[in-house]
């Protein structure tokens, strides 16, 4: 993902960006699979890797790109403020528990509270659905908006080409 990344900013051809960022949101979605969650990975692969790209190499054929020559200034304003979140990203991290740290809060509060809790609380005995149905019920509705969204944008995008301007009738004319 790193080297991703850095790729991404270093390329100035955006054929190779759009095919980077897939491999990125590709790589990422592999990560979530192996820190087990499945349900993230699968939105990430599909919207990330897969729709993501399909609409930028769509906008890439619609669109005639020219490419214009970097300036040899250095824009040290982004650059600062990128610098400073990331620091602050990373300070908010420290405290965190470590992965997988059986001493962690959401061992002794969370996952306790919706395994007793969700059957009663739903009426759903699955307690991965009733935690992706009913607690999660809003994230859920917004990675199911995303992806329809993202689906409807690759509609729009395939039918454009396909439209052709339909002639008035000739007694139809405007004045």
């Amino acid at each position: 993902m790193a080297l991703a990344a850095l790729a991404l900013v270093k390329v100035r051809d955006l054929f190779a960006v759009v095919m980077l960022s897939g491999i990125f949101s590709l790589t990422a979605a592999a990560l979530y699979v192996v820190q087990d969650a499945v349900d993230v990975a699968f939105t990430e692969a599909s919207v990330g890797a897969g729709i993501a790209t399909v609409l930028g190499l769509a906008t890439l054929a619609v669109i005639r790109v020219e490419v214009e020559k970097p300036s040899k200034t250095v824009a040290w304003g982004p650059l600062l403020l990128v610098v400073v979140t990331g620091g602050a990203l990373i300070y908010g991290t420290l405290d965190m528990p470590g992965y997988g740290d059986p001493n962690a809060p959401i061992h002794h509060h969370v996952a306790p509270r919706y395994l007793e809790g969700s059957l009663p609380e739903t009426g759903v005995p699955n307690v991965v659905t009733s935690v992706l149905a009913s607690y999660r019920g809003y994230d859920t509705l917004g990675e199911t908006t995303v992806v329809l969204t993202a689906a409807a944008g690759v509609l729009v995008l395939i039918g454009r080409g396909r439209r052709r301007r339909r002639k008035p009738p000739a007694g139809d004319a405007a004045p």
